[in-house]
């Protein structure tokens, strides 16, 4: 058998109070993201099955990291972890010029659409509706249900994992 992760991108429309919802979901993954470098920054040789245990100690903590969807918490961990792995990897491999070291990401309101502006839902916290014109964003955060635009036909991607990105 042959398996292929998909990402489908769609435009969404909602009310002013799902886009701050979405922006909010986007800085508590950023905020998650950011309290993991600092963790591998403070406590050298952590690998990423400690920083999954720091993503818990954040959740008790911090009230709005437990309202994100924990699939999502642990999208933002494995941001972390990778780019602490590539700038590892950089390391090992003795590549020439700068090695890329791990940044933190802020949230820029006007900034470019990429990785650090965008929060990931893997398998739960969303559904897809049935007639897969619309997704239901099923944490505590108040996203909701939002209207995808777009002409790609959605019933036979109802396993897709959506990423909310502002643009």
């Amino acid at each position: 058998m042959f398996f292929t992760n998909q990402l489908l991108e769609f435009k969404v429309k909602g009310k002013k109070a799902q886009y701050a919802a979405i922006d909010e979901a986007i800085r508590t993954g950023q905020f998650v993201r950011n309290k993991c470098l600092r963790y591998w920054m403070d406590n050298k040789s952590v690998g990423q099955k400690e920083l999954y245990r720091h993503n818990t100690c954040l959740r008790a903590e911090y009230p709005f990291v437990k309202d994100l969807n924990s699939h999502a918490c642990q999208a933002s961990v494995e941001r972390a972890y990778s780019s602490i792995a590539r700038f590892y990897d950089k390391c090992k491999k003795k590549a020439p010029g700068k090695k890329g070291y791990p940044k933190f990401k802020n949230f820029s309101r006007f900034g470019v659409a990429d990785a650090a502006r965008t929060v990931e839902y893997k398998t739960s916290g969303w559904k897809l509706s049935g007639d897969a014109k619309s997704i239901n964003f099923l944490d505590k955060k108040g996203i909701g249900k939002l209207k995808l635009k777009g002409t790609w036909e959605l019933w036979r991607y109802d396993s897709a994992k959506p990423t909310l990105r502002k643009s």
